[in-house]
């Protein structure tokens, strides 16, 4: 059976490649550039900025392959319909969700801000989900996605690694889905935080999934 080395033990890659999905959590303008939403909340944007390198090797790769490819963005409509009003009110920020920035309206759909960031573009036939809110399958199309394309694996990327991508695996777990969290194609903007959730999910033998690095997974895939 082909492999990825990974912790707590080798993750073992499905028969077929095309049971195999990566995807990309939320590497949007508004999180990962000065005068977004992330900055405006008083965060060091470097950690997020570091890990675009490793996302797009492993992007290329996986390309490469023919692999599906699913990108997510945090949105909410312009009405702001779609956003509890606990989440549009929560925190001291001189900026909220539909305000407007130097990248238009703060999280909303279609405005500069909200777009993945240009290294990280989607392709025409690659997956995008907008998503209102933390986890990729909440209120989404993700779960008949998956399922039409026979999807079985997730490599699992992106920001911020404790909030959105964190729950995201949780989700996927619960429903069933072998997920690898690549460890260099993640960040948060408190280190540590990330550090605690790379620990939480491989802990008790992988009660939630398995984490390697970008070299580890991209080696595996081009040999298997």
């Amino acid at each position: 059976m082909n492999a990825i080395p990974a912790l707590p033990y080798d993750y073992p890659l499905p028969d077929l490649h095309s049971h195999l999905a990566l995807v990309i959590i939320d590497m949007q303008r508004d999180f990962l550039e000065p005068g977004g939403f992330g900055d405006a909340l008083g965060n060091d944007l470097t950690p997020l900025q570091a890990i675009v390198p490793q996302l797009e090797t492993l992007l290329q790769t996986v390309r490469s392959l023919g692999l599906l490819v699913i990108h997510t963005q945090e949105c909410h409509q312009p009405d702001l319909s779609d956003c509890p009003p606990s989440k549009l009110k929560r925190g001291n920020s001189t900026l909220r969700i539909g305000d407007s920035s130097s990248m238009g309206r703060i999280l909303v759909c279609g405005e500069p801000g909200n777009a993945i960031i240009p290294a990280l573009s989607p392709l025409p036939n690659e997956v995008v989900i907008l998503k209102p809110g933390k986890g990729a399958f909440y209120n989404t199309p993700l779960t008949s996605i998956l399922q039409k394309h026979e999807i079985t694996h997730l490599l699992i990327t992106g920001v911020t690694t404790e909030v959105c991508v964190q729950t995201t695996m949780r989700e996927a777990n619960d429903r069933g889905y072998e997920c690898l969290l690549v460890e260099d194609c993640t960040a948060s903007y408190f280190p540590s935080f990330k550090q605690a959730t790379i620990e939480m999910l491989r802990a008790q033998g992988g009660i939630i999934g398995w984490t390697a690095t970008t070299d580890q997974v991209c080696r595996a895939l081009l040999k298997s």
